[in-house]
């Protein structure tokens, strides 16, 4: 069980990452790379607030398995 709580949240660190990754891409906030395409889109912003939600609810998910 302890492996599958590590897991859970290793996962959930890296997908709520990407997640604001794309969501400041989307946004405009973050303009790295400045030729990228998602930079200003609203998909990434739907994408990132959505990757970023799966990812804390794995977390959250991870603390509650005993």
């Amino acid at each position: 069980m302890k492996t599958l709580r590590m897991v859970l949240r290793i996962v959930g660190l890296l997908l709520t990452a990407l997640g604001l990754w794309w969501l400041g891409q989307g946004t405009g906030t973050i303009r790295w790379p400045a030729s990228d395409a998602m930079v200003g889109d609203q998909l990434w912003v739907t994408l990132g607030a959505g990757v970023a939600v799966v990812g804390l609810v794995l977390i959250l998910l991870s603390r509650r398995l005993r």
